[in-house]
């Protein structure tokens, strides 16, 4: 690749609705050499980051509508590794812990001391720079920072490294929470087109009116408040891979038009009158089952097909036997690391917990619980105490068994009983998780791998 081709680095989000505080960090972060975008709320920060690539996140708390720390919890409820500066005028010590605890790399406080938000940026972008670096480097049982020596993680990490080196759509199968877009970005690091851009975006968060413009851009007068023209994912991750998490909650409308631009290596931006060629490599990932979704008339077979001819699946954590505490082990250090905490040990009982833990919802499920005992460590070494209520009191007594997180619970207790329904299983097993998340809807809906307003109408029909 010549200097010319060269990729530029990702740019600094800078999200602050104050005009002045924002032109002064964004001359601040380039003269230091940054290229930075700036966002004057979380929901337009939102939107950014849906199309575009970044390094890293700079927000004040106080914004118009989402607050800063809402926009942490939710990009980290999405399991973004992406750097995050909180910024306020209102810094208080339960702020910054609030902000730690939700996953902050830094905390600052107004009047800024333009100097330390120089440092802070640096340290940040270092942290992330060394984290590549460990995921190039890792040792054997490790593919592009994804943990796992059990033999079906063996065989997947094969496989994915081998359809990396080609350039046609691969399909990733898995229960929520399995890592569908780690296991992306680890193809994407192993393939030829490494050094391009890595898009990624959840279909189920864009409404079908805006869906056809997000993916392939629009042009001025397009459509009311189509003031300017603008590009779509696929022009954006061109020479990248583009990642559709949830493909399954695409419209079949724009499945077509998908299908189209897979064949053609064409799009057509709304409004637009010719066809603009792309050069990108689609990953697609889902937790559904498309083929039942084919039968009742909600996906297409003939995108199905084109997807499906390179699949993987990711096994759920109680199919990766011996995996489990070797997890456990690196997500430690990974979360000590990014808090600077120095932690030696783990108790005891806090190891057999985690230990016998069913994790419903998965590696992110269990990551979470991590998350959040590293940070209430207070004494070098994680208690039974730091672990979340739900896995103390919910840890079942083995998680070898197959499906056994829902068995007891849903299996008819004679045998002359019924066993119940498909649907009635499912009912079970969502109000099953939404105690076990004290009745957390969001929290329910991340675990299960749907959308809220998917989760409203189940209940609403239970």
């Amino acid at each position: 690749m010549t200097p010319k081709d060269a990729v530029p680095p990702c740019p600094i989000l800078i999200v602050e609705d104050d005009p002045a505080i924002l032109e002064l960090l964004e001359e601040e972060l380039q003269e230091a050499g940054h290229a930075t975008l700036g966002a004057a709320s979380a929901e337009e920060a939102l939107a950014t980051l849906s199309h575009t690539p970044v390094a890293l996140v700079i927000s004040d708390v106080r914004l118009p509508g989402m607050s800063g720390l809402a926009l942490l919890e939710q990009l980290r409820a999405e399991n973004s590794a992406l750097g995050f500066i909180v910024i306020t005028a209102f810094g208080t010590i339960d702020q910054a812990v609030e902000a730690l605890k939700l996953g902050a790399d830094d905390f600052l406080t107004k009047p800024l001391d333009l100097e330390n938000v120089r440092e802070a940026v640096f340290r940040v972008l270092e942290h992330r720079r060394l984290a590549e670096r460990f995921q190039r480097d890792a040792p054997p049982g490790h593919f592009h920072g994804i943990v796992g020596e059990s033999e079906p993680m063996q065989a997947l990490f094969h496989d994915a490294a081998r359809l990396a080196k080609s350039d046609a759509p691969i399909l990733v199968l898995g229960e929520s929470g399995t890592g569908k877009e780690l296991l992306a970005r680890a193809i994407h690091a192993e393939s030829p087109r490494a050094e391009g851009p890595f898009v990624a975006i959840n279909c189920a968060s864009i409404p079908g009116e805006l869906m056809e413009s997000e993916f392939f851009g629009h042009v001025k007068g397009a459509f009311t408040g189509a003031s300017d023209h603008r590009q779509g994912l696929f022009q954006s991750a061109r020479g990248g891979s583009l990642f559709l998490d949830e493909i399954g909650e695409m419209s079949p409308e724009l499945q077509a038009k998908l299908l189209r631009a897979l064949q053609e290596k064409t799009v057509r931006p709304v409004g637009g009158e010719r066809e603009e060629p792309v050069d990108v490599r689609i990953i697609a990932a889902t937790h559904r089952d498309l083929e039942q979704a084919i039968e009742t008339g909600n996906f297409r077979s003939d995108l199905f097909y084109r997807l499906e001819t390179f699949s993987l699946r990711i096994p759920p954590l109680r199919e990766r036997e011996g995996d489990l505490e070797r997890l456990i082990t690196a997500l430690i250090d990974k979360h000590a690391d990014a808090q600077q905490k120095r932690i030696e040990g783990i108790e005891p009982a806090a190891l057999q917990a985690l230990l016998a833990y069913g994790y419903p919802g998965n590696v992110r499920e269990l990551e979470n619980a991590i998350m959040r005992a590293v940070t209430l460590a207070d004494s070098g070494e994680i208690r039974h105490a730091d672990l979340p209520e739900r896995l103390r009191e919910q840890a079942q007594a083995s998680r070898r068994e197959s499906g056994e997180v829902v068995a007891g619970s849903l299996a008819p207790s004679a045998p002359h009983q019924a066993w119940p329904s498909l649907e009635e299983v499912e009912k079970r097993y969502i109000r099953k998780v939404l105690d076990a998340t004290g009745g957390n809807k969001r929290r329910t809906a991340d675990i299960l791998g749907i959308a809220r307003r998917t989760l409203y109408r189940r209940l609403d029909d239970g």
